[in-house]
């Protein structure tokens, strides 16, 4: 009785029998999700629930993910250099631009073949993009085009770019890229205005690895380097299974041994590519939307493959998209298996190669980022679509109608207010308890105290009955703990 009238304090608008209910569903549901951690600084940094980083303990609430929603299509690959295999997109916010990288093939060939070229696309705002009439490369007979890399390769089957964030860059090294394919290793390039490219060297600076996908690489200012991931095989159960590698360096030339990433307990699954990059409000924490492929697993009919008109060579497998997460290391979190962006109705959707993932997430919005999918691969109606979340929306800590809650690990922060990334439903809300490391509520911060948040926020400051000044137990090692009832928690903050 004495848990039910403490959670009648929580909230007085939730009914007794809604508490009787959470009551007996927390004595049954608790799951503790490890031992005791060391205390995380967090200073003033933007956490995300896209992991178990934070958790130390659930009740009556889980890990959520949350899925993009089809915003329409981006870009068309519609010009006759183009096509059905253009592939291996990247997309750079560079200030108020963004700029879009993608291979072009109109025809199937071998992987690094003269027929492939390097396009380039440009937008104001992430949603509607053009094509520019670069000028540089004579292709198909005529340079209104826009072309910024072709005639040589292999290096515009993946071409993948990155804008360097490392502090003091040289203006004409802003922009670097990797691409190259088995036989030729890594090659490195470099670009001032993101255009016009170079190579910083004619030998490969990476040569261990297979290569035959997308490498992506960036300035990571939480290690303080350069990173790496790209393709390599792994032999699992008598099975060759595509594989993620991770190498480093403190100059883009010199490059560390590579290392194989690890997956917790996740089954081996084929990621084609991995598209890991800094998440743009939080670079210490790395977003990956890889491209999982089920090689052989066929959904069309030979029928269906005919009436769509795709290449007879690319039917007969498929594939979706997934989340993954680093902190750094040679390890992911794949906290969820299952699909990030689901293949869309229709076989067109269905085809070999399709639904594959560009390279990073950008903010198109003041709530909203934008992620961009492959649809209708090997088809003429080969495109590139936009998908939406809100800010942060990758996952959160959710909890149904009839509540919850889940206590963090103990953290120590900076600042003197706590930011909140929430949405709950009408009867819906969240409230707040600062505990000290003890778990002991600290007095002006326990939930008896704490204002409830209602509502769908960016950036909602929590308060308590006394205010929202916590900066009295900054630096201290505390722990947050958060009831909630039919809500969403996507992130915190302390500023």
């Amino acid at each position: 009785m004495r848990a039910i009238r403490k959670y009648k304090k929580v909230s007085q608008s939730w009914p007794v029998l809604e508490a009787l209910a959470l009551f007996l569903l927390l004595c049954t549901s608790a799951i503790p999700t490890g031992g005791e951690a060391q205390v995380i600084d967090l200073g003033t940094r933007l956490e995300l629930f896209v992991d178990h980083t934070l958790i130390d303990r659930f009740e009556g609430a889980q890990l959520r993910l949350h899925h993009p929603v089809d915003a329409g299509v981006a870009v068309r690959f519609d010009q006759p250099w183009e096509g059905a295999f253009s592939g291996y997109v990247t997309v750079i916010k560079d200030g108020p631009a963004y700029r879009l990288y993608y291979r072009c093939a109109p025809v199937a060939g071998k992987d690094g073949n003269q027929n492939e070229a390097t396009c380039y696309a440009e937008s104001r705002d992430g949603i509607r993009w053009s094509k520019p009439d670069l000028g540089i490369h004579e292709v198909m007979g005529t340079r209104k085009n826009n072309v910024l890399l072709a005639h040589s390769a292999p290096f515009s089957h993946n071409f993948s770019p990155m804008l360097d964030a490392r502090p003091e860059v040289p203006a004409a090294e802003r922009f670097k890229a990797l691409a190259g394919t088995k036989v030729s290793g890594l090659v490195a390039f470099v670009s001032g205005d993101g255009i016009h490219w170079k190579k910083l060297r004619d030998q490969a600076v990476i040569t261990e690895g297979y290569f035959d996908s997308q490498n992506v690489s960036f300035w990571s200012e939480a290690e303080r380097q350069y990173v790496c991931y790209f393709r390599t095989f792994k032999t699992i159960a008598g099975e060759r299974v595509r594989w993620i590698t991770r190498t480093t360096s403190p100059d883009f030339v010199r490059w560390s041994a590579p290392v194989d990433m690890t997956f917790a307990d996740a089954p081996p699954e084929h990621l084609y590519t991995n598209q890991t990059h800094p998440y743009y409000r939080a670079p210490h924490l790395y977003i990956g939307v890889a491209a999982r492929f089920l090689p052989g697993r066929q959904v069309l009919s030979k029928a269906q493959a005919r009436a769509i008109q795709v290449d007879p060579g690319y039917f007969k497998d498929c594939s979706d998209n997934v989340l993954l997460t680093s902190r750094g290391g040679n390890h992911y979190d794949r906290t969820f298996l299952e699909a990030f962006v689901r293949p869309g109705i229709g076989p067109e959707n269905w085809t070999s190669r399709t639904n594959y993932p560009a390279l990073n997430v950008v903010p198109t919005g003041p709530a909203e980022m934008s992620l961009y999918v492959q649809h209708h691969y090997g088809q003429s109606t080969h495109h590139l679509r936009r998908y939406a979340l809100r800010i942060d929306g990758f996952a959160s800590v959710g909890t149904p109608y009839r509540g919850g809650e889940f206590v963090t690990r103990p953290f120590t922060f900076a600042g003197r207010n706590l930011v909140v990334n929430f949405a709950t439903s009408a009867p819906g809300g969240l409230r707040f308890e600062i505990q000290d490391r003890d778990r002991k509520p600290i007095t002006g911060y326990s939930l008896e105290e704490s204002s409830e948040a209602i509502g769908n926020e960016i950036e909602r400051i929590v308060s308590w009955r006394n205010g929202p000044d916590v900066s009295r137990i900054a630096g201290q090692a505390v722990r947050l703990r958060v009831a909630m009832k039919d809500a969403d928690l996507f992130s915190i903050r302390f500023q």
